[in-house]
């Protein structure tokens, strides 16, 4: 088994070349908890149907598609993937290897892992352009569970979206809301531009709106997409509903507007239960069209 890499990393910029890959060998990887947010540090859970080391590869595995881990990038070792996870490290092992299998990292003796996957952003499509949902009134009428929220790296569609550099941080916040104790939505978000500091009491207690105005963020356009997806294992248990069911599932980007041009500073992503939420439109046709 490759031992982990335990040198200290040059802060200058040097190129190893492996193969048919190029790995820039940058300063060591910050902690592990810069990448992985506190719900998904407990979501592996040995009651679960799958092997913890499958729930592990499946973590890892999105990671690196959606671009957190990106091409070239060092991976955590098995030794900080067993303590940050509370698994065995064979259990980090045997993720790491399926990760490898699929040729989406490359492993070397005394070098670490790298990730040899090429993420490619795709176009971020935005057909429903319009009409805000009752935010407010929501929040008003609902109970709210806060279940993350704190700065960390976003994926690199989003950090590409929000206009990000690799080192920069966001806020990341997940909250559960329901009514009458039914779960009805699930939401994660991305935001920039929060001068102050902020808590999950903060968020239990106001709505993100609220505390956006309080921090001088104002939003001046909004684009929303609506679609359907599955029902992931964390999503199907913050929702209450089965593994592949369903869901409502609305992205929505809120621009502010400095100097003139326009600036994304938040990124959400709401996923409903079809049951418990509905999404209605009252569109009424312009005199003058």
């Amino acid at each position: 088994m490759p031992p982990d890499n335990k040198e200290s990393a040059s802060e200058t910029v040097q190129v190893d070349v492996l193969s048919d890959y190029v790995f820039l060998k940058a300063p060591r990887m910050t902690a592990i908890t810069h990448f992985f947010s506190e719900t998904q540090l407990n979501t592996l859970s040995s009651e679960a149907p799958t092997p913890l080391y499958f729930q592990l590869y499946t973590l890892l595995k999105e990671s690196v598609l959606n671009g957190t881990f990106g091409n070239g990038m060092q991976m955590p070792t098995e030794q900080q993937l067993a303590e940050s996870f509370s698994v065995s490290r064979i259990t980090a092992k045997r993720a790491m290897d399926e990760l490898a299998a699929e040729d989406l990292v490359q492993r070397r003796r005394g070098k670490g892992t790298h990730v040899t996957y090429d993420y490619t952003p795709t176009p971020v499509s935005a057909p429903l352009v319009g009409l805000l949902l009752e935010i407010e009134s929501m929040a008003r009428h609902s109970d709210v569970k806060v279940l993350d929220c704190k700065k960390m790296r976003p994926p690199a569609s989003i950090r590409d979206a929000l206009k990000m550099n690799d080192k920069e941080e966001a806020l990341h916040l997940v909250r559960v809301r329901s009514r009458q104790g039914l779960p009805f939505g699930h939401h994660a978000s991305w935001t920039i531009g929060l001068d102050k500091p902020v808590s999950k009491k903060d968020f239990q207690q106001s709505s993100r709106l609220d505390i956006f105005r309080k921090q001088d963020i104002k939003f001046t356009h909004i684009t929303q997409t609506i679609s359907a997806i599955s029902a992931t294992e964390a999503l199907a248990e913050s929702l209450q509903t089965t593994v592949g069911a369903p869901l409502i599932s609305l992205i929505r980007h809120s621009f502010i507007t400095r100097n003139g041009e326009e600036e994304l500073v938040d990124y959400l992503h709401a996923c409903y239960h079809p049951d418990r939420f509905q999404y209605s439109m009252d569109l009424k046709m312009n005199a003058n069209s």
